[in-house]
């Protein structure tokens, strides 16, 4: 069946059976999907206060209990120990595992965050006819580091991560408009243009992700990013906090347009 034509159970039930293992930008076309923070509970509420504060990189769409892996607002049934086609691992602040399945290393003081992801109004930007280039090209969103330091809170601090999408500035202008209608899920670009004003030096090799064709009529445009977190976790060395691989996303039962202000 085609991914993108999927219902969110049907797309949660391939990735948890491991018949999709890739990134899933394109699927369960209409659905909001969100990226993955886990946190032990003694960390949990300087999370929630970083990402309160940090409310671009890290739109909360769901929290759930200590020990509880079901996203009750947002997936009431699925389970964020399967339902991701590929999760990192990090100790210590650094990625120790990449697996699919974290379920043996889900203890009953964990707590899981779902937070907004940029996949999310691709598809507004696609019904608006502006080019999604990873799509095309079937890659992996590209994500950068940058210069721009979030708002610490407790001992969570770190640069934001950034997605770019490659657009022609009339397309950029406009998806300015589009994407300022969705702030749960990062909202209008936090910068466009030249990459070196935050701190990117090579936009051929990110950071997360995969690299796309930019063509010389075009400029790059910069989305706060749910990878953010990821970040922070090889800076501020929690003993253990798990996250999705970047562009391998929870799909929510939540629709996009839900999500949009008027």
């Amino acid at each position: 069946m085609e991914p993108s034509i999927l219902s969110p159970s049907e797309a949660r039930e391939m990735i948890r059976e491991g018949s999709w293992k890739g990134p899933t930008a394109g699927m369960a076309n209409g659905f909001v999907q969100g990226n993955l923070a886990v946190v032990p509970r003694e960390l949990a509420f300087d999370f929630l206060v970083f990402c309160q504060r940090n409310p671009k990189p890290c739109p909360v769409l769901d929290v759930t209990d200590p020990g509880s892996f079901a996203p009750l607002l947002t997936a009431p049934g699925a389970d964020l120990r399967k339902d991701l086609p590929k999760y990192h691992i990090y100790k210590d602040g650094v990625l120790s595992e990449v697996t699919t399945d974290i379920t043996n290393a889900w203890t009953q003081d964990m707590v899981g965050f779902l937070l907004g992801c940029s996949f999310t109004f691709e598809q507004a930007l696609l019904e608006n006819n502006i080019p999604v280039r990873h799509i095309e090209e079937n890659r992996n969103v590209p994500m950068y580091r940058t210069s721009i330091e979030c708002v610490p809170a407790g001992n969570f601090h770190g640069p934001m991560v950034v997605s770019m999408r490659p657009m022609k500035q009339a397309d950029a202008i406009r998806a300015v408009q589009v994407t300022s209608r969705f702030p749960n899920v990062h909202g209008a670009p936090v910068h466009i243009g030249d990459p070196g004003k935050i701190g990117i030096k090579d936009l051929i090799s990110p950071d997360f992700g995969e690299s796309v064709t930019i063509h010389r009529d075009e400029v790059p445009v910069f989305w706060a990013c749910g990878v953010t977190p990821q970040a922070v976790a090889m800076q501020q060395k929690p003993d253990i906090m798990i996250t999705h691989a970047p562009g391998h996303m929870f799909i929510t039962d939540i629709k996009n347009e839900s999500t949009a202000i008027l």
